[in-house]
């Protein structure tokens, strides 16, 4: 990468916005431009428990029991993928951490190999209009073209421009109430990392309300500062 930071250590970022915020289609285009591999807890999860590595049996267990996985086992989890050839020139971190003291964890760990939280990066977007923007979205179910009732509409109502496919299909938890509480739930539970970060020095903040170009862009300006 041609922001490789002069230590020679791979930079970490971490991604903070509410559903819809676009940090899944930003995080793609990270990896492609500058060669960072994306990280959701999720997905890390399911390859150690696949895997069947230490942190994933332990992890498995716990699933199994019905529990929720313990910060020290999603951290062991990150340990062990942090550790991988393919992230040699960085990770972008999504949906971890989600408290200060998962934030605190992370520090640790990355301690143990000289690294850091390059950047904190929020996507930054206005309530009123996400809730607009989610909760207009549908798809087509024959190829998945997306579609939105105010922003994309189809040529010929009900027909998907790409596939001639009729069927089209809403997502049951894109209605108004429902992504109203995602996003009171996000801003009670974020709250807390934004001041984490900001008072550490490494919050950057992006409006997410503009087109995706211009996101990517402002991001890519981040990404290059923070890892030079």
């Amino acid at each position: 990468m041609d922001g490789a930071n002069t230590a020679n250590v791979a930079p970490v970022l971490i991604l903070l916005g509410p559903p819809g915020a676009g940090k899944g289609t930003q995080a793609r285009m990270l990896e492609e431009k500058f060669g960072l591999v994306q990280l959701s807890t999720g997905d890390l999860l399911r390859a150690a428990v696949a895997a069947g590595t230490d942190a994933g049996k332990a992890a498995k267990a716990v699933m199994e029991a019905g529990e929720l996985v313990s910060d020290q086992i999603v951290i062991d989890i990150l340990r062990d993928r942090l550790g991988d050839a393919d992230c040699a020139k960085g990770v972008i971190l999504d949906g971890f951490p989600r408290t200060t003291v998962q934030a605190e964890a992370l520090d640790e760990l990355l301690s143990e190999s000289g690294q850091k939280i390059n950047a904190a990066i929020s996507l930054e977007v206005d309530d009123a209009a996400m809730v607009t923007r989610i909760s207009g979205r549908y798809t087509c179910g024959s190829c998945g073209e997306g579609y939105h009732d105010e922003f994309k509409q189809p040529a010929k109502d009900g027909v998907c421009d790409k596939c001639g496919g009729t069927e089209m299909k809403r997502r049951a938890d894109d209605n108004a109430e429902t992504v109203e509480s995602r996003l009171v739930a996000y801003h009670a539970q974020t709250a807390p990392l934004i001041a984490y970060y900001d008072g550490k020095g490494s919050l950057q903040k992006i409006d997410a309300m503009g087109s995706i170009d211009d996101i990517a862009g402002g991001l890519s300006a981040i990404v290059v500062k923070a890892t030079a």
